[in-house]
This record gives structure tokens, sequence and C-alpha cells, in this order.
């Protein structure tokens, strides 16, 4: 006799299904579970195609000589950076013209070094390099060098901003001001790969330039902390201490001495048109940089923008 179907066969088939469904999901890794290693992946698959969306055409950046990186894949143009003439820049002369000579040789498509610009507060470096990307642009570069600004907390996207640049036709000054590092900061690691230690490389067609307060880019209490904490604190401490050895050159400012801090104001004065007696400037140059407890080109401009501002004086560009 024919075998009768199962009553309710296609519920035991259903239930049976679920429960074998459920065992396999037990089974599998919940997203709380995925390792590291795979989210930071995952997270660089996604900024990846981000980016590749938003990836610059040779046309858009023939729309100025200056940008800004945002972390998600753009190149904001800036229409007017904020720089100062190359020959306002005083007591710097060394500095000026290895990172001018450098520079030349990158426009040129020769070999040239990534740079890091250390030392005192207001002594001009973040003013040296834009100054001298503007000046080595006009003569040798002839539009085709570009300085792009990359912010502190964004240089874990370093590596996707060399892929972005890497098959342009034009050179990129990559630029960080006031680079250091903090704490448990890792990022510094995306850093050392795009200077020297990555599998790609740096492309040819770009070069990093940093300024910072401090010589080897970290806090005395993170280097401690290292030394403290690991089973071999030499090691540790040398792969942090590493980071500023990957900088080919390393240009140092030192606090200006009272002439020199002079002849950066009397140098903004003249350049501005603004008219005064030298005793008078030099007696009022002073006294400011006294209340201020410090002698350097920041404090110079800004003594040279109370004077300007009283005197009635406008400082626009020239």
């Amino acid at each position: 006799m024919p075998r009768k179907p199962a009553k309710n066969g296609s519920k035991t088939v259903s239930r049976t299904a679920a429960k074998t469904a459920s065992k396999g999901a037990a089974k599998r890794p919940s997203n709380g579970s995925l390792d590291e290693r795979t989210i930071r992946a995952l997270e660089s698959i996604a900024a990846s195609l981000k980016a590749s969306a938003h990836a610059p055409n040779p046309q858009a950046l023939k729309t100025a000589d200056a940008f800004v990186w945002h972390p998600d894949g753009r190149l904001v143009p800036v229409p007017r950076v904020s720089r100062v003439d190359l020959s306002l820049l005083k007591g710097i002369d060394r500095m000026r013209d290895i990172l001018i000579e450098n520079t030349e040789r990158f426009a040129k498509g020769l070999p040239a070094n990534n740079a890091l610009l250390w030392g005192a507060r207001g002594m001009g470096k973040s003013s040296l390099v834009k100054a001298a990307h503007a000046s080595v642009n006009a003569h040798t570069g002839k539009g085709k060098l570009k300085l792009i600004e990359i912010h502190r907390e964004d240089i874990e996207t370093l590596p996707l901003l060399m892929t972005i640049l890497r098959d342009s036709e034009f050179h990129f000054i990559v630029f960080c001001d006031d680079l250091s590092f903090d704490g448990n900061d890792a990022s510094y690691k995306s850093l050392k790969a795009v200077l020297e230690g990555g599998i790609e490389g740096r492309p040819d067609n770009v070069i990093l330039y940093a300024t910072s307060n401090r010589r080897h880019l970290l806090s005395r209490d993170m280097i401690e902390n290292e030394r403290s904490t690991s089973i071999n604190p030499g090691e540790a401490v040398e792969e942090k201490v590493s980071l500023s050895d990957r900088f080919g050159l390393w240009l140092g400012f030192h606090k200006c001495s009272q002439d020199e801090y002079l002849d950066m104001v009397r140098g903004y004065c003249r350049h501005f048109g603004v008219k005064i007696s030298d005793a008078e400037l030099e007696r009022e140059a002073l006294e400011w940089s006294t209340t201020r407890g410090a002698r350097s080109g920041r404090v110079a401009w800004q003594f040279t923008q109370e004077l300007a501002g009283r005197l009635g004086v406008r400082m626009g560009a020239k």
C-alpha cells in the first residue's frame, strides 16, 4: 500500500531547518566578536571605496595651489593661503636655505627628503613651509607643486591619501602642522609606514613636511611609560623614537636674540609701510616682548599688528 504522507510534514521540516539554522548561527562569530584586525580591514575597505568616489581629477587639482585633506577622501581647495613673504622670515637663514633647496629638487623630480621642522614656538616653522612652497612653485614648480595640509587627528588616513595622489601628474607637499603624539595614541604607526616602512613606500611625487615643538614627536611621559611597562624597554622606546629618524631632514629652530627680534619687527614695518622712528620702534618692541615673556617671530608679528592698528595702517597683502 502507498505510504500515507505524514501530517504537518511541512511544519516539521520548517522546525528542523530553523533548529539547524540556529545552531549554525550560534557557531558563527557575532559582530561583537570580530577581531581587531578584521575590523580595521573592513574600515580600510570602506574608506577606500569612499575615497575613490571623491578622488580628484587632474582638472580639479588645477583650481588651486593648496588643499586641505578631509578623511572622507576630499581635497578641499584653499583659494588664498595664509602666508608671509619669504623675505620677511628673519633669523632662520640656514633652515630657509636648506628647505628651499630640498623643495626645489623635489619640484624638479629629483630625490629629496621628508623634513621635520622642530623647536621653539613662534619661530616661523609653519610659515617657512608655506613660504617655501609659494616661492618654489612660482619659479621651479611652474604651478605643478601643490601643498596639502593634513590635520594631526587625520594622520591615520595618510595611507589613503597616498593612494589617491600616487598616479597624479602633480607634485605634492603633504604638510602636518604641530605634529606630536601623546598617551596611548598608536596613529604614529600610519605615519611610519608612509615615511619608509610600507610595502609600496612613499610615492615619488609626494614629500612630507611636518612641524613640531618636539624633536622626537613623542611626549616624555609616553616614552617613559613604554620603558617602564615593556618586557624589553629599550626596543619599545627605540620603536617610537625611530619615527623622527624617518625624516631625512631635521631642521632645528631656536629662540631668537634681541637683535634678530628687532630685525623682524623692522622688516614687517618696512614691508607694510608702518612709519615710526627707529628709537621709538625699538623701545616699544622691547617692551612688548617683555610683557609677553618671549622673543620670537610670532611676537614680532603680533607687535607689528598692534602698532599698525594703532597708527591706522592697513596690513593687506602686498
